[in-house]
């Protein structure tokens, strides 16, 4: 015969582990801030919040469509004036390595700027 008390058992633990998935949802966002450099348009809005597992080539498509750019408009992305990531580096890895103030920085141009 089965004890009633080993089925709460098994329901406060599976309550348990999904309280512990929460915090992973909301903390897969990451700030971005975006500046622009050069003859590009700034725009209005700097500070976004995006996914962190996708990759730097989404940002890219992003700024491209919120410009109203024509296809065929190059588009440079810098991480912290330095170095342009390849487009299919991770958000969250570049966060990691060169976040600061709990924000990554980016900069957007039409023609190469650095690196």
């Amino acid at each position: 015969m089965e004890n009633p008390g080993d089925d709460r058992k098994e329901t406060s633990i599976e309550r348990d582990s999904s309280i512990d998935t929460v915090p992973d949802k909301q903390s897969t966002k990451i700030d971005i801030l975006l500046n622009a450099t050069g003859n590009v348009p700034i725009m209005k809005k700097r500070k976004w919040a995006v996914e962190g597992n996708k990759p730097i080539s989404s940002i890219m498509s992003f700024i491209h469509r919120y410009l109203r750019m024509d296809a065929e408009d190059k588009l440079f992305l810098y991480v912290n004036q330095t170095f342009a990531p390849a487009p299919d580096q991770i958000i969250k890895n570049l966060y990691d390595c060169y976040g600061s103030n709990g924000k990554l920085v980016l900069y957007y141009c039409k023609s190469q700027a650095w690196g």
